[in-house]
């Protein structure tokens, strides 16, 4: 019985109706003669007519036969669920043009309603988000071959050049073409200046801040940016003066607003961390497996400290609001010291 050992651990997972028992062993109830699932929503049971049995197979040896409610006698509840979403994202995948919501419900067998959040549930995005993510997928696998950009579009699944262009900021963080040609010849301006946290380089695209960058060094700080951007064309910049102030103003006071416009570029799922990262009030921390459950994916742990690492732009995406399970400060991509500072200031 796996971890469900003896009598008293089995009737506590009973009892909580725990749902990760499902399948481990069966509940069988003598005064109905039926085998349920732990995790079972119908009356509650009492002690003294319950029994347990390994498997299905010996609870209807035994003379017990499947509940309706929780239907025991098919695959636990959540890899049924499981199963249809993971059937859906494979109709999302295989399909030439968007598949309506209503379409997959219907295959599913469910409502609409109860189709899109059990795929929220699941897989952490909506059905949109995912087959957005997935059609993104296409575009760059796409760019990176020896077909033209218009054969992309329509092979991505675009019905027209117009839509793609409209998605393809988002997507990519910059034009097709310049995707293609890895950022060759994009335009990138920064400036460096002082802060109370040592120096900051702030970096933008014609469409807003692309990087904020923390050090002590202001030629280690534009190599980082170098890296970071290999074959964009950086200069610079002396008429930088209102992004800087402005960055450098929220970099003293982290709670407060930054009015600019943010070019942030990241995966489909680093862009879901830092849009929950921005969501964390100041003053506020969270875990990195706080974030991966908000997130609706618990085991991403990983995957979230992963994309908190690759965050370019310092404060504006507050990675430093997240901290260790211990509630430690764990690390920092620009200095553990500039974490706790700011944590500090928020804090007041």
């Amino acid at each position: 019985m796996n971890a469900y050992t003896d009598h008293l651990a089995c009737w506590e997972a009973v009892r909580t109706r725990d749902a990760s028992a499902d399948g481990k062993f069966f509940c069988c109830v003598l005064s109905t003669g039926i085998y349920c699932y732990p995790s079972c929503p119908g009356r509650p049971m009492r002690p003294e007519n319950v029994v347990f049995h390994p498997d299905r197979e010996s609870a209807v040896r035994a003379g017990f036969r499947a509940c309706k409610r929780c239907r025991s006698d098919l695959a636990p509840r959540a890899e049924r669920e499981a199963a249809l979403v993971a059937q859906a994202c494979r109709t999302i995948e295989q399909a030439e043009e968007g598949v309506a919501l209503e379409a997959l419900a219907a295959e599913a067998s469910v409502s609409a309603f109860h189709f899109h959040r059990l795929f929220r549930k699941i897989t952490g995005v909506t059905p949109k988000a995912y087959a957005a993510a997935k059609r993104a997928d296409r575009v760059l696998a796409g760019l990176g071959g020896s077909g033209s950009v218009t054969e992309t579009i329509y092979d991505a699944g675009f019905s027209s050049s117009g839509r793609f262009y409209e998605a393809a900021p988002g997507m990519l963080g910059m034009t097709p073409t310049a995707w293609r040609n890895g950022a060759a010849g994009e335009r990138i301006s920064y400036a460096v200046g002082t802060c109370s946290l040592g120096l900051a380089l702030v970096a933008a695209t014609e469409r807003g801040i692309c990087a904020i960058l923390l050090g002590d060094d202001a030629e280690a700080l534009a190599e980082d940016l170098a890296e970071r951007f290999p074959k964009a064309a950086i200069s610079h910049s002396d008429d930088f003066s209102a992004y800087l102030t402005q960055v450098i103003a929220k970099i003293d006071q982290p709670s407060s607003n930054l009015a600019l416009p943010l070019d942030i570029r990241g995966t489909a799922f680093q862009r879901r961390v830092w849009q929950a990262l921005q969501a964390i009030p100041a003053g506020e921390t969270r875990s990195y497996g706080e974030v991966a459950a908000e997130l609706g994916q618990p085991s991403a742990v990983r995957a979230v400290a992963g994309a908190c690492a690759a965050n370019k732009l310092a404060v504006a995406v507050p990675c430093h609001r997240v901290v260790a399970r211990d509630g430690g400060l764990a690390g920092y991509r620009w200095g553990v010291g500039r974490k706790q500072a700011l944590l500090a200031r928020e804090r007041g």
